[in-house]
């Protein structure tokens, strides 16, 4: 398993009750983790969330292979010990035997957020017709919303610009630090606003 963490976001006149907001991302490959070839998908999560958030936050980088009790393991630390309000996870997502992110995801979760992988596939299938096969799920672990992405970076990038102006609110609304992104590349919607 590899750990990284890097800040990002503006930090200038910080008060302690807007602490960075920690943000957890996850590649799930077992070649990628054992340096078969470089993770493609984790870096390109980092490289969105930095374009499009313009509030303080931490993001916690793991690399670890497709083992469901690693991924439920790993998905857990980073809810529960490291406090991320979210956790974005990359590959095991497919119909192959070892493809068991989903399943991983929905044992910790709390409640499922189906909306989530429905629009994922939805904005998908525009690109691609294999988009069917892919099973991402969302779901909530106490105040952290866990989502799950494919694995290719151009995927990621798609999914992500589809889903992710619900993010902020969704983390709003359980009590999480309030999230704020470049409007021009990704305008979170909150009611009434």
């Amino acid at each position: 398993m590899v750990d990284t963490q890097t800040s990002a976001g503006p930090s200038d006149g910080l008060q302690p009750e807007c602490a960075p907001a920690r943000i957890g991302v996850v590649t799930v490959s077992d070649r990628a983790s054992a340096g078969v070839y470089a993770d493609r998908g984790g870096p390109a999560i980092v490289d969105f969330l930095t374009r499009v958030l313009t509030s303080p936050h931490v993001l916690v980088s793991k690399l670890i292979p497709d083992e469901q009790p690693v991924v439920e393991a790993t998905l857990r630390e980073l809810a529960d010990e490291l406090g991320c309000c979210l956790v974005v996870t990359t590959g095991g997502t497919g119909p192959a035997r070892r493809d068991i992110t989903p399943e991983a995801t929905l044992a910790v979760c709390e409640r499922e957020m189906p909306g989530f992988g429905e629009q994922m596939r939805a904005a998908s299938l525009k690109s691609v017709p294999t988009a069917i096969l892919s099973r991402q799920v969302a779901g909530t672990r106490g105040g952290c919303l866990i989502i799950n992405l494919p694995g290719k970076p151009a995927a990621i990038e798609e999914c992500l610009l589809a889903i992710f102006a619900a993010v902020p609110y969704c983390i709003d609304l359980m009590g999480g630090p309030k999230l704020e992104t470049d409007a021009a590349l990704v305008k979170a919607f909150r009611p009434g606003k």
